[in-house]
């Protein structure tokens, strides 16, 4: 793993900082891991991604629904051509209605948070630095495939959206694009992406509205999934976090998904700032 990687994530819960260690075993071959500074805990690097969740942990629809995207992972991107294609002619002009929202910059550090197989990844500038954090390890092997046929780079890890492994304002863009509306915890998915980006960066949250439920209902299983939860498939606007500002939705993609964005909060100027810029006047 690169060590700037390394500097940017966080042990889950704690946020503790980590480093890269070889471990040598006696029956086994040296392998790295990364642990952490304080509390000595170790985390895997499975295939050159960190493993920053402990899946054993999932309950609820963050469980449900891990299971039902391992099964689909191979059939995924197929899915997505079609339905791009029937919707909009094709699968760059459906993901424009919201990547174009993104105010990427060269240099910067952008965070998909569920990058799912990086059909977004394919579409978005080379010239920045990309990081994509899923909780399904298919659809991250997926990904990892799809890169390397497309002559991209990115950073991946195993982690989950509600409590993500990377230190406090890191990143200058941060995006989502499809599963928050079944996250266990919405609200707290969106307070951890504030947290992680810099102040002043703009949040992009896409998802299904109700209208795309009606249109797959008929599809085998999706109706009694999807169901269920029919006041979810809307803008979460009411749960953005507090203090950012810019909230705005619009519909994308002939209103079956809903485009969220809001911007963190602007850092207040520091007494020392003030201070010089008061002897300046």
């Amino acid at each position: 793993m690169r060590p700037q990687t390394v500097s940017l994530l966080r042990s889950p819960g704690t946020h503790e900082p980590l480093r890269l260690v070889t471990e040598i075993g006696a029956t086994v071959a040296s392998q790295e891991v990364l642990v952490s500074v304080s509390s000595g805990e170790s985390f895997a690097i499975r295939e050159g991604i960190p493993v920053l969740y402990d899946e054993t942990q999932l309950v609820g629809l963050d469980k449900q629904y891990q299971g039902f995207y391992r099964r689909v992972a191979g059939v995924y991107d197929v899915f997505i051509q079609v339905w791009a294609w029937v919707r909009c002619g094709g699968e760059r002009q459906l993901r424009t209605q919201y990547l174009s929202e993104l105010e990427i910059q060269p240099g910067h550090r952008v965070l998909e948070v569920s990058v799912g197989t990086g059909g977004n990844l394919h579409y978005l500038p080379p010239h920045a630095e990309y990081y994509g954090l899923d909780l399904s390890w298919a659809m991250l092997n997926q990904c990892q495939r799809n890169l390397k046929r497309w002559g991209r780079e990115a950073e991946l890890i195993f982690g989950n959206a509600e409590d993500l492994p990377f230190q406090d304002e890191v990143f200058d863009v941060v995006f989502h694009m499809g599963g928050i509306n079944v996250f266990n915890d919405r609200a707290k998915a969106m307070s951890e992406m504030v947290r992680v980006a810099r102040p002043g960066t703009r949040i992009v949250i896409v998802d299904e509205t109700s209208k795309a439920v009606r249109e797959v209902q008929r599809i085998p299983g999706v109706k009694r999934r999807l169901g269920q939860y029919p006041e979810r498939f809307a803008a979460p606007v009411s749960l953005v976090p507090p203090g950012v500002t810019d909230v705005a939705v619009r519909d994308i993609i002939h209103s079956e998904m809903y485009c969220l964005t809001f911007r963190t909060p602007e850092r207040p100027p520091r007494v020392e700032d003030t201070a010089f810029e008061m002897q300046l006047a």
